[in-house]
């Protein structure tokens, strides 16, 4: 489904009615109930900016599901593990952030009923004398809403992923990355000027991960040369494998010419979910790669898109350049210049690890500098 500008039928009045619901938008004037105008266009564009999604106006899947789970309330239905068709909304978050509270890990607050939330709620259930069904009903409810908090000083789930990153030491080696090449196999993502983004990526990945493998990481691919997983595959794809992080590489279109720049992306929705780690992250490859490639600055943004949204893990979405700019397209087609990006992506993941020790001014940090430290932190264990 995809609704904009000039659409009309049952499907608008659907989104209208939601779009009511949250106060967005005012009652259409007689006859107009089931038109997509331009007030239905910008309540979306407004959604869709609360929401964190991109803010095109445009209602396709990704809009439509979030406009449906945000009309779910804890209490309004039982919640459980659906392994073919996973439960999500608005209430799974709450009830995510509940069992945080409390100091149940059900993982990320994400908004989808996972083995890890389901996990996290028999725990919950079990150690307040509840059937350990894994079911949300009535009386889990009661129990929830009845408790007082047991972890505070700070949002629970902030503090566990900081707390894991800090666990995990400064060395590169065992640390497992996932390197997630956008889009392959039928889907070439943008084309401009006979260049496909999926082969660019595809390009750019392999440097990454044999760089990183160099440095002692476990280091894989979320896909094959010629496969195209879907997101929730992908996100699927790295919390089976236990990874660490997870770097998925784009780049980016516009039907403006001038259109130009980097960008990365963490998981947000600017209303208090954040990814901290992940933001980290993201403004370190961000500062890493202005300073190594002169690109225009599109900045460091929270989103809510499917992998980073349902990936357990810290996620940075890097979007490297508009293929559909001249001078971005020509850059990306240099291997040289993939090699820059490849050295800065691999900086800005050591420099998370180290925690501002042993640190260098931004751009400094060289590949040979991260293979030196690797050696030296080795032989010093070693001994």
């Amino acid at each position: 489904m995809q609704l904009r500008h000039g659409d009309s039928g049952p499907a608008v009045l659907d989104v209208r009615s939601r779009l009511r619901e949250f106060a967005l938008l005012a009652p259409a004037p007689a006859g107009d109930e089931a038109l997509f105008d331009a007030d239905v266009e910008q309540a979306v564009r407004a959604f869709q900016q609360e929401r964190g999604l991109i803010t095109d106006g445009i209602v396709g899947p990704s809009t439509y599901r979030a406009l449906r789970d945000a009309g779910w309330k804890l209490g309004d239905r039982m919640l459980a593990l659906m392994i073919s068709a996973p439960m999500s909304g608005d209430d799974v978050v709450t009830l995510q952030e509940r069992l945080l509270e409390l100091g149940f890990d059900p993982g990320r607050p994400g908004g989808v009923f996972d083995e890890q939330t389901e996990l996290a709620l028999r725990r919950f259930q079990r150690e307040y004398g509840l059937i350990p069904d894994g079911l949300c009903g009535p009386a889990t409810l009661r129990s929830l809403r009845q408790l007082g908090r047991k972890v505070t000083g700070g949002r629970p789930r902030l503090l566990r992923e900081e707390e894991v990153l800090r666990q995990a030491g400064p060395r590169m080696r065992g640390k497992r990355i996932v390197v997630d090449p956008g889009h392959g196999g039928p889907d070439r993502g943008v084309m401009a000027a006979g260049v496909a983004e999926a082969d660019l990526v595809w390009d750019l990945a392999r440097r990454i991960v044999g760089r990183m493998t160099a440095t002692g990481m476990d280091a894989m691919l979320s896909r094959q040369e010629h496969t195209c997983p879907s997101e929730p595959e992908r996100a699927a794809f790295a919390n089976n494998a236990n990874a660490d992080l997870v770097l998925s590489l784009h780049t980016d279109a516009n039907h403006s010419l001038h259109a130009q720049g980097l960008a990365t992306f963490h998981f947000g929705n600017g209303s208090g979910a954040n990814s901290t780690v992940g933001e980290a992250l993201a403004g370190l490859i961000q500062r890493e790669l202005l300073i190594r490639t002169a690109m225009r600055d599109c900045r460091t943004q929270g989103r809510t898109w499917e992998l980073l949204r349902l990936t357990r893990m810290p996620t940075v979405r890097v979007e490297v350049g508009y293929l559909t700019h001249l001078g971005d397209r020509r850059r990306l087609l240099d291997p040289a210049f993939r090699d820059v990006v490849a050295e800065g992506i691999l900086v800005g993941v050591k420099r998370l690890y180290l925690l501002g020790q042993n640190d260098q001014p931004t751009g400094t940090f060289t590949y040979a500098d991260v293979l030196a430290y690797e050696m030296e932190r080795g032989g010093a264990q070693a001994i």
